[in-house]
């Protein structure tokens, strides 16, 4: 009996001592050090936004020469609506100064509209033929918090 009880005993503590968490980690990095590594759900560049409080997903089409930004929670996983109608990101394209315009995407199936949106088109030709730049956005507003001077690399992202 007591080799039952601490064999339970022992499996409860190794089931205790998991993540913490309800869902699927079978793709993160459980390395000496406990991080969580979240990816972009559309194959993109992921922004964080905070402390990880959000996160923007940038996906560029080149046949197209669109970027689309997608706001989301923080591990990646949920849409966010957002207020904001659309935003600037001023690029450095190899010493060039270019901006991308990026406007709140309305979508009837979901019922998002510029004001409630989660998804935000810009279109500029030198996306055709830009893989990568260094990019600022000055502010963005996410659920009554203000984002600034939010920097990174295209496509590495900003972590």
């Amino acid at each position: 009996m007591k080799t039952l009880f601490r064999g339970t005993f022992a499996a409860l503590l190794a089931l205790l001592a998991g993540c913490g968490e309800s869902e699927d980690h079978s793709g993160h990095d459980h390395g000496p050090v406990h991080q969580h590594e979240h990816r972009p759900p559309h194959g993109g560049t992921a922004l964080v936004l905070g402390d990880e409080a959000f996160h923007l997903e940038l996906v560029r089409n080149p046949a197209e020469g669109r970027m689309t930004c997608y706001v989301l929670d923080a591990h990646l996983e949920n849409f966010v609506r957002v207020s904001e109608p659309s935003f600037t990101v001023e690029a450095d394209v190899g010493g060039a100064k270019k901006t991308l315009e990026f406007q709140a995407v309305p979508n009837a199936a979901t019922g998002e509209k510029i004001g409630d949106s989660s998804q935000f088109d810009a279109r500029a030709d030198w996306l055709r033929t830009t893989t990568n730049f260094t990019g600022r956005i000055s502010g963005f507003n996410i659920r009554g918090t203000k984002f600034t001077e939010i920097r990174f690399r295209y496509p590495e992202g900003n972590e």
